[in-house]
């Protein structure tokens, strides 16, 4: 039996001259058609042997034949689409999480995407005077904008900042010993850690204080020959609350002088704006951090700041051209495409009504409910007319994330499109929506999806809700 079923399996060749299939992979790459037949091919082939293949219905070898290759046509045609399809592509975020990590954090300013496609596409020059016609610091465009905007004397930015934080810490203290409080010992994400960063810069970490009260006299009586730094971090992904004491950076900086040691601060997500008076929680921005007076400042350009990915520091001219000439900094330097779309999000910052307006990160986070509100009403609208009886459609109030490790305490109110299935769980749709194309994220809570319209924009409710009815669609099958 399984020899003759395996009889009616077509050969590649025959399936590479078929009318459909050549026409619908026209222009593909003949290499991934092929393999594509060949994996499928011998996948039904596999399903024979096992006898997953049954002979039953099939009333005559030629009706097998086109049974098996009409089969084997269409799973080719899906196999190549996937192959040829990115792997990175957009995503619909549609969960209300502004700094979605996984997502891909901040959104660009227009300005910011304009200015990749600029120097993508064209020479530039990234490490030429074009004035003297000298070599040129591929750093210059952002040190002036950086030293302007924060006050400090200079800049530098590397690819993230963890490596600001491990190349200030090489530079500074490699071999000798950085104070920092226990309550500070963050994790970063990934499951690295401040202490790993910091044995991985070959300096040593002396922990001080509680977990939940670090005082002053904590960090002096650490003090001793060996030590090198100072650190403070800003716990920006997590709040300690109740019972506790924090040294402040005022507090750190005040012992350096007594001590004569330099203070370090890393401030994880970077504000250069204060957003408190739009309801957002009060948080520490780089101006008011610099001004305090530690010698080095490191933050993100990826957070807060809704920029490209970087690790920015600022500081004291003399220690940051130290660590302009740590060989670590080739390592961990920046590429033409992040200077070009920082140097455009820094731009919009000298203006603040304009950074506000443009820079989408700081637009998404102030948004207020109201201002939410007609955007919900349009995408409940097409969605409705969407998946008709499939689903039931409501407009409700729900709470966004900042996200991206920043503002941890931080709910920010919002309006939510909720679709309660009538028939599949709702959990089904979230995952075949996110299989899909587009590919679509939303959250599911008490049996429903919940689309948050603060982190979507205006021309991605009609794919989204078109989205939504081809998962219907492909339930139902």
């Amino acid at each position: 039996m399984d020899k003759e079923l395996l009889r009616l399996l077509p050969s590649v060749d025959e399936v590479l001259r078929d009318d459909r299939l050549v026409q619908k992979l026209q222009g593909q790459p003949r290499s991934v058609v092929v393999q594509a037949v060949r994996n499928v091919l011998d996948e039904e082939r596999q399903r024979v042997l096992a006898g997953a293949v049954s002979e039953g219905k099939l009333e005559g070898k030629k009706e097998g034949e086109d049974v098996f290759l009409e089969k084997i046509i269409l799973k080719a045609l899906d196999v190549v689409r996937q192959s040829v399809r990115p792997n990175l592509r957009p995503v619909i975020n549609a969960t209300g999480v502004v700094l979605h990590t996984n997502l891909g954090r901040a959104l660009l300013s227009e300005r910011a995407r304009q200015a990749i496609s600029c120097v993508a596409s064209r020479y530039s020059n990234l490490e030429l005077d074009l004035e003297t016609g000298r070599r040129g610091s591929r750093y210059a465009p952002l040190e002036l904008l950086l030293t302007t905007l924060t006050g400090a004397e200079a800049a530098l930015v590397v690819n993230n900042n963890a490596a600001a934080v491990l190349l200030a810490l090489s530079t500074l203290a490699r071999g000798r010993e950085v104070i920092v409080s226990r309550g500070q010992l963050v994790e970063i994400g990934g499951s690295f850690r401040i202490p790993e960063v910091m044995a991985q810069s070959g300096a040593h970490l002396v922990e001080v204080g509680a977990t939940n009260k670090t005082h002053p006299d904590d960090y002096l009586r650490a003090i001793g020959q060996n030590t090198a730094l100072l650190l403070h971090v800003h716990t920006s992904n997590y709040r300690i609350i109740g019972f506790t004491r924090e040294t402040t950076i005022s507090e750190l900086v005040e012992i350096g002088k007594e001590c004569s040691l330099p203070v370090m601060s890393d401030l994880g997500s970077g504000f250069l704006f204060d957003l408190s008076r739009y309801g957002l929680p009060s948080e520490p921005t780089v101006q008011e951090v610099v001004g305090a007076g530690p010698e080095v400042v490191t933050f993100s350009g990826d957070k807060l700041l809704g920029g490209p990915q970087a690790g920015i520091i600022v500081g004291r001219k003399d220690l940051i051209d130290q660590m302009k000439k740590n060989p670590l900094t080739r390592a961990v330097r920046i590429d033409k495409i992040t200077v070009a779309a920082l140097e455009a999000t820094l731009r919009e910052y000298l203006d603040e009504d304009r950074a506000i307006r443009e820079v989408p990160t700081l637009r998404m986070l102030i948004a207020s409910p109201d201002t939410l509100q007609p955007k919900a009403s349009r995408l409940a609208e097409l969605l409705r007319e969407a998946v008709g009886k499939k689903a039931e459609v409501l407009v409700e109030r729900g709470i966004s994330a900042v996200g991206g490790g920043a503002m941890p305490t931080a709910e920010l109110p919002t309006v939510v499109v909720a679709i309660r299935p009538a028939e599949e769980a709702a959990g089904e749709l979230q995952i075949a929506l996110r299989r899909g194309d587009p590919a679509v994220m939303g959250r599911v809570q008490e049996e429903r999806l919940l689309l948050d319209v603060r982190t979507l924009d205006d021309d991605e409710l009609q794919p989204l809700a078109e989205a939504v009815a081809k998962a219907f669609g492909k339930g139902k099958d």
